[in-house]
């Protein structure tokens, strides 16, 4: 393995190592829905997804230069650059903001926690991690929580196609994103240094991005507003350069199952600040299923993979 490489450990929550963290990206994590949800303007998503990870791409190359590291992966980790940079960068960025036009931020954030499931699925495939009974149960409980707010949802916007479609990018949403989780816990992860290997990661979704913006919106659009540019900002440098890499090393340390422990802390800012800036209206429908969804997922989350 190379020599600075992350090590391989299991670490507990107790461990500050995993604490801290976890408490950064969770309360980080919490906000960005919201954020996500002003951005979506009269700028192209395509192009405000570009912009944020251009800004990203800029600020971890620096961080790179502080560090004294390189820009560089071996050629055995392209394979890993490429299935992160394309699925957390691309895809799942591109099918959230297109799930939040239709959706309120914080159910968007609540419908996101699930990623556990997928998460704990493709590691006991690709990893042989073990997923147990009482998992199992609490991800039932989870989704029928979800469901409840889905039908609150829907109801509100008069029984709307647009929820449904919303739905769906939420779960490709989900499923993008877990694809990178359980590939940031490969051993061909493992065996190279983390920082060079994320910035990689970045670059390559960066690329991609402009690409497709180009090919799908045509030329630049911009927002003045300040809200927008500070919401790029924001995006860009805390919500990612500052969370990813905090996050991808919960991943490594905890394994990609137990990682997604930080899912139930995130929609409970989430669905708070929705309430605060976009009205949401919590029903006995929306409070029984809010219930049902965190009670699921500790469950989940509390049983042993």
């Amino acid at each position: 393995m190379n020599e600075t490489a992350v090590p391989r450990e299991r670490l507990r929550f107790s461990d500050p190592r995993a604490f801290v963290p976890f408490v950064l990206v969770a309360l980080i994590w919490g906000s960005t829905w919201l954020v996500i949800k002003d951005q979506i303007s009269v700028v192209p998503p395509s192009w405000t997804i570009a912009y944020r990870f251009l800004v990203a791409s800029v600020v971890i190359v620096l961080v790179l230069k502080v560090r004294g590291q390189r820009l560089r992966v071996s050629r055995r980790a392209w394979p890993v650059v490429i299935i992160v940079g394309v699925t957390q960068f691309v895809m799942n960025f591109h099918f959230v903001y297109r799930s939040e036009a239709t959706l309120t931020s914080g159910i968007v954030a609540l419908f996101f926690a699930l990623i556990m499931i997928p998460n704990s699925l493709l590691a006991r495939v690709v990893l042989g991690e073990r997923v147990s009974k009482g998992f199992v149960f609490g991800s039932a409980i989870a989704i029928a929580g979800v469901a409840l707010l889905l039908a609150q949802e829907y109801r509100a916007a008069g029984a709307s196609d647009g929820v449904m479609l919303g739905v769906l990018f939420a779960i490709l949403a989900t499923v993008s994103a877990s694809i990178a989780n359980v590939t940031q816990a490969t051993d061909r992860a493992h065996d190279e240094p983390f920082m060079p290997l994320l910035a990689a990661s970045i670059i390559v979704g960066t690329l991609v991005n402009v690409v497709l913006a180009l090919m799908l919106d045509g030329p630049p659009v911009w927002d003045s507003r300040p809200s927008y540019l500070g919401g790029i900002a924001y995006l860009g440098i805390i919500g990612s350069i500052l969370t990813f890499p905090l996050y991808f090393m919960l991943i490594r340390n905890m394994g990609a199952g137990r990682a997604a422990y930080i899912a139930v802390a995130t929609p409970i800012l989430a669905m708070l600040l929705s309430s605060l800036f976009e009205g949401y209206d919590w029903t006995p429908l929306a409070v029984g299923g809010s219930l049902l969804s965190l009670t699921g997922l500790v469950i989940a989350l509390k049983a042993r993979h």
